[in-house]
């Protein structure tokens, strides 16, 4: 039996991984200074929650095999400070991960946008075949009780994230992995906090490219100009395999795919980017012993990644989703996808500002027309998430500026927000509700129920 401690283990990758440890055997130990759910129900259920909350060197000591450091604590957090003294071994969880994937097939699904849902749909479809795999993924799906596992399993597929490893670690995420195959959904700018300067963000992806080992396949949106510059580079040992929309059909709201052999099948994803990231998904299964035939069987019962144009509400003449659509591009092609869907159905599309990026007033020109595929948008953002984050205010008349949509509303108040929506006649009209965060701890199911009935 292992002795593994967690610095920060109630972060999304890190609680899950703390999970799957436990559940293999090892003894697991950790600490936070905020933990919210679900990762404080899914720690409490398996004994794993820290009894109090904060940091305590007293826990770190000599006896320790493994100490794992997330990226939401500081570089001088005591709890690290106390390893350090002690000599022990601190990995970020990528690192860790690498470390008990060195002999296996590795996977790398990378990008700004899509990345969440690429690898879930790798995962529905070698989980609906019963092939063995392990894996790392940054949203719960339906049949897997963690998002994480390490196991003695031929190959693994890892959700790829560009931020950085640790506050001691400063690479992204991804270059640890050395993938076997690597794909790329997407380039657009993110993580400015990290990456100031846009051309220093885009290195990051061709470094990941650069690491691809030999005989390796490049898998790759050749819809996405910065991506297809990677994907025109000359490897001699590469295979290289662009991708973009899989051909479809939507019909009264609902998508199918049409295969080469001209038949039809129905879809529960839809939208241009979705389209595409389950062509991308096909095409990296073809590399690890999935064919077409299999993929076909699989890929329709595939219903998402929680919080992924996750469906909340649906009447006869109405449908509220939400998304976890927080970046420009991703918030873009979100709401472009629903109104799509519901060509003749208004939409009204609400986005939170959340990130360091997106309450950045530097940043803010970025969502210029990102919006404006829905007929009305809301901008909600909470200004005790700016003074915590430490950043200046922001003006409503600046982030009508920088939006440049024609029937925009700011709220800054949960309440005044929900009372808003609940005025609205919502036969013929559309909601998408967009956020990394939670609006405030807004309960979505309530609001539907209280909307849509």
């Amino acid at each position: 039996m292992k002795k593994v401690h967690f610095i920060a283990i109630g972060g999304a990758a890190m609680h899950n991984l703390a999970l799957d440890l436990h559940n293999k055997g090892y003894q697991v130990t950790g600490s936070d200074d905020e933990i919210y759910e679900p990762s404080k129900t899914l720690l409490a259920a398996k004994g794993l929650l820290p009894a109090e909350i904060g940091w305590f060197p007293e826990k770190i000591t000599s006896d320790l095999d493994i100490v794992i450091l997330g990226m939401h604590a500081r570089v001088d957090n005591p709890e690290l400070a106390k390893a350090q003294e002690l000599g022990l071994k601190v990995y970020s969880y990528p690192e860790f991960i690498y470390s008990q994937s060195m002999n296996k097939q590795r996977v790398v699904i990378a990008g700004s946008h899509g990345k969440t849902t690429i690898t879930a749909m790798i995962l529905h479809v070698l989980k609906y075949h019963n092939r063995k795999f392990d894996y790392m993924v940054g949203a719960r799906i339906e049949g897997f009780e963690t998002m994480a596992s390490l196991s003695d399993a031929p190959v693994i597929i890892i959700e790829g994230d560009e931020y950085l490893s640790s506050p001691i670690d400063r690479q992204p995420k991804f270059l640890h992995y050395h993938p076997h195959v690597a794909l790329i959904s997407g380039i657009a700018w993110d993580h400015i906090n990290v990456y100031p300067d846009f051309n220093d963000y885009v290195k990051q992806f061709d470094l990941l490219a650069d690491q691809l080992e030999k005989s390796g396949s490049f898998v790759f949106d050749r819809t996405d100009e910065l991506v297809a510059k990677i994907g025109q580079r000359e490897w001699l040992d590469v295979t290289k395999l662009p991708y973009g929309i899989h051909p479809n059909i939507v019909r009264n709201g609902k998508t199918y795919l049409v295969l080469p052999n001209h038949k039809e099948v129905e879809i529960s994803v839809f939208g241009d980017h979705n389209l595409k990231n389950l062509n991308g998904a096909k095409y990296v299964l073809s590399q690890i012993g999935i064919d077409e035939t299999l993929f076909y069987q699989a890929i329709p019962s595939f219903k998402g990644a929680a919080k992924r144009l996750e469906l909340v509400k649906e009447t006869n003449d109405s449908i509220f989703y939400r998304d976890f659509a927080h970046a420009p591009s991703k918030v873009e092609a979100t709401t472009k996808a629903l109104k799509e869907q519901y060509p003749t159905r208004s939409l009204l599309a609400c986005l939170e500002l959340h990130t360091f990026s997106s309450l950045n007033k530097n940043f803010l020109g970025e969502y210029a027309n990102k919006l404006n595929a829905a007929d009305e948008a809301i901008v909600f953002y909470s200004p005790a998430t700016l003074a915590h984050k430490n950043m200046p205010a922001i003006s409503e008349d600046e982030i009508k500026a920088h939006f440049n949509h024609p029937n925009l509303t700011i709220f800054t108040e949960k309440t005044a927000m929900v009372a808003y929506l609940q005025t609205k006649r919502w036969r013929g009209l559309n909601l998408l509700m967009m956020s990394s965060g939670t609006f405030n701890g807004l309960d979505f199911n309530e609001l539907g129920n209280s909307m849509l009935g």
